[in-house]
């Protein structure tokens, strides 16, 4: 009871604290220590990439009114660093240092978790995919080209989160090394490698390691001096686990999960709120830190969604959602399970929380037409010319379309075989369709009827739908990514078409001239749509995308990001910073559909 009573009292000291400059934070042997105090950490995650500017202040807001006083911040490599040394920090949502501004000035501790890799179901774990043009190319490790990489990347950010740490004045407590190394690989030496690179850069807060709780995990993902991070952490005998690791550090549940993270064709994950309260309840009656993953996720906006694979045929790619069925929802709107999350919290630390913020508007929009207006086909770049399918990342592209072109001589007709389609596959014969093939499951076949075409034109459209961003196979190269074969013979000499479906792109094919005219558009899938709709004022808005199959979304030139009809997602989140008073324009590119349909805006995700 002293310790509860000793760690409450921090807690509500902890804001109070934060506003008086600089204090040291450090891992005692059972706590973690706030200016030689006993401190508790009651954290709640979110990523300031999946969450509009706008809205950052407001979403801390939330945080501290459920009961948090820290938030745990995933940072995205791949989101600031698109190519070898070019670096943004400012654009969009980018500005990692203003948001942990923004947590010191509401009272908010911060718990930095920069990766390199990340995982956190976003596009390759956070990693760059330039770094897959290295055909040989070795990740998490001492690999030299990984590490020269991860050198510049670390020097870069630290640049902008020195400053920001408790002992220079801000609210970073813990820099977090790596994570979850345990369930990937054993180099104790990369680790070690990787906290010096952070040291020598000016990094003197603790560090801490993030791994599920087991010994095999633990041993192999924790290093010397490290707290331990328990992913998750709810028992007595997770807690043991991590002292028998270490017992002169402190440990803490690094990632107690309050939802669940969704894949398309499967139905909403909803994991019910007795589970998080029980295991909260645990965690506050022994007097343990622990982070929420998430209390508010966001959305994986334009191609930023991930996905997952545990087998060499399985792939199952995230949802543009990161609802997470988190306490706080993707628009920003407290759930029952906020409620009651906040109610134990106040009951177990015995602070009154802060008044919840006002909701953010949502609203209806009426439904609005779109007509067919130009044809992928009749926009496609200057072809690059290869002996064999090369996939997108040796074309220094790392998302949207590629499309391959070759002409059938020897065989024609028969079984072709794509080896492997990296995620999403149309495949035409003389510019008709002739079937879809999708990755997961390894039925990478489909069958070439006969033509009377001399030379008939082979055309395999493939769509990146995401780099696997956990485990071991993350080596994930998007395309074709070995060979394509016809009854067993290797088709060779193919035209390559990059189609990053970037805002370059885009905005060239809806500022053309519309080639509605033109018989491609009408021929084959592949057809951008348009259409507008005008507002007296703004706010939130969910897209219902139901009335189409499989596509991408553009609403004033941002990416909402993927629809598809199989579900479960069929609503895509439009937040009001968005939008405009007067004509707000939309464009959709659609995969599998040729006819327009109409769009409606509506106040949420299901």
């Amino acid at each position: 009871m002293k310790s509860c009573f000793i760690f409450l009292v921090a807690s509500l000291l902890s804001g109070a604290l934060l506003a008086q400059g600089k204090h040291q934070f450090a891992l005692g042997k059972d706590n973690f220590l706030l200016d030689g105090k006993p401190f508790r950490i009651i954290s709640g995650e979110m990523h300031p990439a999946r969450i509009p500017k706008e809205y950052w202040r407001h979403r801390i807001q939330m945080a501290k009114a459920m009961g948090c006083n820290t938030i745990a911040v995933y940072i995205f490599w791949n989101y600031h660093e698109s190519a070898p040394g070019v670096f943004d920090f400012k654009s969009e949502n980018r500005d990692m240092a203003a948001f942990v501004r923004l947590c010191k000035e509401e009272g908010m501790w911060v718990l930095l978790r920069p990766g390199p890799y990340v995982c956190a179901e976003w596009d390759w774990g956070g990693l760059p995919t330039y770094l897959l043009k290295v055909p040989d190319i070795r990740i998490r490790c001492l690999d030299t080209r990984y590490m020269s990489a991860v050198s510049r990347y670390v020097k870069r950010l630290c640049q902008e989160m020195v400053s920001l740490q408790c002992d220079h004045g801000g609210p970073i407590l813990m820099v977090q090394l790596e994570n979850e190394y345990g369930s990937y690989a054993n180099d104790k030496e990369y680790l070690k490698a990787l906290r010096s690179l952070w040291v020598k850069q000016g990094i003197t807060v603790p560090f801490y390691t993030a791994d599920g709780p087991t010994d095999f995990m633990l041993e192999a993902g924790n290093v010397d001096g490290c707290a331990i991070g328990l992913d998750s952490g709810g028992s007595d005998a997770d807690f043991q686990r991590a002292s028998e690791r270490n017992p002169n550090v402190p440990a803490f549940s690094s990632e107690t999960y309050p939802g669940w993270l969704t894949h398309w064709k499967e139905q909403w994950q909803r994991p019910d709120t007795a589970g998080i309260l029980k295991d909260v309840r645990y965690l506050l009656s022994h007097g343990r830190s622990f982070n929420l993953y998430v209390v508010h996720g966001g959305t994986n906006f334009g191609f930023t969604a991930g996905s997952n694979a545990f087998t060499p045929v399985q792939f199952q790619p995230d949802v543009t959602s990161y609802d997470y069925d988190a306490p706080i929802n993707e628009q920003g709107n407290a759930t029952p399970k906020y409620y009651a999350l906040r109610r134990l919290i106040a009951e177990g630390t015995g602070a009154s929380p802060a008044e919840i913020p006002a909701p953010i508007p949502a609203m209806d929009i009426r439904e609005f037409a779109l007509q067919p207006y130009a044809s992928l086909w009749s926009h496609l770049p200057a072809a690059k010319k290869t002996a064999q399918p090369l996939p997108m990342e040796a074309f220094d592209q790392g998302s949207g379309l590629i499309l391959y072109r070759t002409r059938l001589v020897g065989r024609k007709s028969g079984s072709l075989t794509i080896t492997e389609p990296h995620d999403f596959a149309l495949v035409f014969l003389n510019g008709k369709l002739i079937d879809t093939v999708f990755r997961d499951g390894g039925n990478w076949t489909v069958k070439l009827p006969k033509t009377a075409v001399k030379e008939p034109v082979l055309e395999i459209l493939v769509e990146g739908m995401g780099h696997i961003n956990f485990a071991q196979y993350m080596i994930d190269r998007k395309g074709i990514t070995d060979r394509v074969t016809l009854e067993g013979m290797t088709l060779m000499n193919w035209e390559t078409f990059c189609l990053p479906l970037d805002e370059k792109y885009v905005t060239s094919v809806s500022g053309s001239r519309a080639d509605s005219g033109k018989v491609n558009l009408g021929t084959r899938p592949g057809i951008f749509f348009k259409g507008s709709f005008d507002l007296t004022t703004t706010a939130d808005t969910y897209l219902d995308m139901s009335g189409y199959k499989k596509g991408m979304v553009w609403v004033n030139g941002h990416n909402l990001g993927r629809y598809w009809y199989v579900g479960p997602q069929q609503r895509l989140f439009c937040p009001a910073p968005w939008l405009k008073k007067g004509r707000n324009e939309v464009v959709v590119l659609d995969l599998q559909q040729m006819e327009a349909a109409p769009i409606r805006g509506v106040k949420t995700l299901e």
